[in-house]
């Protein structure tokens, strides 16, 4: 087993109230394999059950946030008796699991991009909740170069930026530059390379400031209501507010402002 091999897929730091989570195959750029989405879906679980964590930060060592899917690793079980079908579909399946698993994740997750973001790197960027962005990172969903659609990575895309916008990305494969990928809402920020861990962990402080339960339960009514019809998200979101008034939180809150004071949050 190489040096390489035997270090963990995934590095793990507790700075404060945030967890960074910072991939660790950088001699093959971050690449989502069997063994990289197992390891990335770990450590949301575990970052999940800490109750000090209230952002989770995904950054990546090397060059490469994240290259997408590990070709030669697919190649390989092209010798397989179905042609490689079984573990296609099950990569696939597993590598939908993680994206969703950002999403219903119930702290905020944000993205550090450095260099490339591509594929189902692109995917994983836009399925996290805020992103920040090194100036000379670069971002695509270039599947269809090869012959393969990137039809996984245009689901999270899809739900991030405009419908021309991600269509051009999927139908061209080109890259695009940080500046055009915060033009149409794929990343938030973007930050000279010096800076983007400091501003990136800056961004994750501030989040990680505000009241814990009040960031869960706006997470999860955000993503539900995207896929309701207005009428029914307005109900929904109602509800949700309604019962979020009755928490301690917004309760302490509210008496706070109107006594102007600083909160005392009950977390």
């Amino acid at each position: 087993m190489s040096e390489q091999s035997a270090e963990p897929f995934v590095l793990v730091d507790q700075v404060g109230l945030v967890t960074r989570l910072a991939l660790n195959r950088g001699a093959g750029r971050n690449a989502l394999g069997a063994a990289m989405i197992e390891a990335l879906l770990a450590a949301l679980e575990r970052a999940g059950s800490n109750t000090e964590t209230r952002v989770i930060v995904i950054a990546a060592q090397g060059p490469a946030f994240c290259a997408g899917h590990d070709l030669k690793e697919m190649t390989a079980h092209r010798g397989d008796a179905d042609r490689g079908e079984g573990y296609f579909r099950a990569l696939f399946e597993r590598c939908s699991t993680l994206m969703q698993a950002i999403v219903r994740h119930p702290v905020p997750v944000i993205a550090q991009v450095n260099g490339v973001a591509t594929a189902a790197g692109c995917q994983l960027v836009a399925s996290c909740d805020l992103a920040v962005a090194a100036d000379d990172a670069r971002f695509a969903t270039p599947g269809v170069n090869i012959g393969l659609f990137c039809s996984t990575p245009m689901v999270a895309l899809s739900r991030n930026v405009p419908r021309k916008a991600a269509m051009e990305m999927l139908l061209t494969g080109e890259m695009i530059d940080a500046e055009e990928a915060h033009r149409i809402g794929l990343i938030n920020r973007v930050v000279p390379a010096s800076l983007l861990a400091a501003e990136t962990m800056r961004l994750a402080q501030t989040v990680a400031s505000k009241p814990r339960r009040a960031v869960a339960i706006g997470k999860a009514a955000f993503h539900q209501q995207l896929e309701q019809p207005l009428a029914e998200a307005y109900r929904y979101t109602g509800q949700v507010m309604t019962a979020n008034l009755l928490a301690a939180e917004a309760e302490e809150g509210i008496g706070a402002f109107v006594d102007k004071r600083e909160p005392n949050w009950p977390d």
